[in-house]
C-alpha cells in the first residue's frame, strides 16, 4: 500500500502538468513583385487537344515575372499569384508560349518527408493564357514536386526554394 500512494501521485502529477508540442515553424516564402522566377513544368493536363504545348517536355523552364508580392507570413495556403512570360518558348521550332504570356498559380503548403517540420511552401503555377488560349498544367521552382534529400539552392535571399534567374524592381 505505500508503494501504491507515491505511484498514484506520481501519476496525477505527470497529469497536471501540461504538455508542450513541436512549434510548427515552416520556412517563410518571400517574393517582391517584379522578381523573375524559373518554374519547371511537371504535366499538363488534357494533353488531348494536340497543339504545340503538348509538346514540350517534363522539366521544360517557364521563366516569370512576378506581378505579386508574396510572404507566406502574411498570405495564407492557397493564395493565388499572378506573373508573365518572361522568354517564349518553342516546340518543333514554333513558339508555343509567346512572351507576356499570363501565368496564373498558388502558394500552397506541401507535406514533406524531408523537411525538418513536415511541411514546406511551395509556389504553383495552375495555368497559363497565351493570346487568348488557356492550358491547365503544374509548374513548380523545383525540378520534382517529390521530396529530395538534398535541397535546391535558394533564389538570392527571396526566401523561395529553388532557382531565381534575376531579381527586378516594381
Amino acid at each position: 500500500m505505500k508503494r501504491i500512494v507515491p505511484a498514484a501521485l506520481s501519476f496525477l502529477a505527470a497529469l497536471t502538468i501540461a504538455t508542450y508540442g513541436q512549434a510548427f515553424k515552416v520556412g517563410p516564402v518571400r517574393v517582391s513583385a517584379g522578381t523573375v522566377l524559373t518554374f519547371y513544368l511537371h504535366a499538363r493536363l488534357n494533353t488531348t487537344n494536340g497543339d504545340g504545348v503538348d509538346g514540350l517536355p517534363k522539366g521544360t523552364l517557364l521563366r516569370v515575372k512576378m506581378l505579386d508580392s508574396i510572404d507566406s507570413a502574411v498570405n495564407g495556403d492557397g493564395t493565388e499569384f499572378h506573373g508573365t512570360v518572361v522568354s517564349g518558348l518553342a516546340s518543333s521550332g514554333e513558339i508555343v508560349i509567346h512572351p507576356d504570356s499570363e501565368v496564373r498559380g498558388i502558394l500552397a503548403l506541401l507535406r514533406s518527408r524531408s523537411h525538418p517540420d513536415g511541411f514546406r511552401y511551395e509556389l504553383l503555377i495552375t495555368s497559363l493564357t497565351d493570346h487568348g488560349k488557356s492550358y491547365v498544367l503544374t509548374a513548380s521552382l523545383r525540378p520534382s514536386l517529390t521530396d529530395s534529400p538534398v535541397a535546391p539552392p535558394s533564389n538570392h535571399g527571396t526566401g523561395v526554394s529553388g532557382k531565381s534567374s534575376e531579381s527586378g524592381t516594381h
